[in-house]
C-alpha cells in the first residue's frame, strides 16, 4: 500500500520507511510533535512508489533490512541517482553500511529520537526545536 501524507502546509516532510510498525509509529508521533510532516512506508518500495509519483518529500529516513525487493540501502542508492536533492538518512540495527560510498548518513539504533530530529533540522537548514529534556 502507498503510504499517504499527513499534509501540513509550510513544514518539512520527512519520509519513514520501517518495516517495524512500533518503532514506525513512535518515530512518527515523535516527529509530528516536533512539526514535521510525516509520511510512512512499511517498506523501501512503498517508500519508492510515492517519491516516484511525485510525493512531497524534504528528507527520507529509512531502516536498511525490510522486507520487499528493495532494502533501504538500494532505496538510498535509487534516490541519490534519480532526486540527488533528497537527502537520505539510514538506520540499523544490525548493519553497519559502507555510508562513504552512498554518500548518505547513517544512525545506529537505537538512537535518540531527539537526536535524530536535530540531525534532520541540521540537514534541512531548519531551526532545531527547543528540547525538554
Amino acid at each position: 500500500m502507498v503510504p499517504q501524507p499527513h499534509q501540513e502546509p509550510g513544514v518539512a516532510h520527512i519520509l519513514i520507511a520501517e518495516d517495524d510498525a512500533l518503532v514506525r509509529a513512535g518515530v512518527a508521533e515523535e516527529l509530528r510533535a516536533a512539526g514535521f510532516s510525516v509520511i510512512e512506508a512499511n517498506c523501501a518500495d512503498d517508500a519508492l512508489t510515492y517519491v516516484r509519483e511525485g510525493g512531497k518529500i524534504d528528507l527520507v529516513f529509512s531502516d536498511i533490512q525490510m522486507p520487499g525487493t528493495l532494502d533501504g540501502r538500494q532505496l538510498a542508492e535509487v534516490i541519490a541517482r534519480d532526486h540527488p536533492g533528497i537527502p537520505v538518512i539510514l538506520t540499523s540495527g544490525e548493519t553497519l553500511p559502507d555510508v562513504s560510498a552512498l554518500a548518505t548518513l547513517f544512525v545506529a539504533k537505537t538512537y535518540s529520537v531527539a537526536h535524530a530530529i536535530t540531525l534532520f533540522c541540521l540537514l534541512l537548514g531548519l531551526q532545531p526545536p527547543e528540547s525538554h529534556s
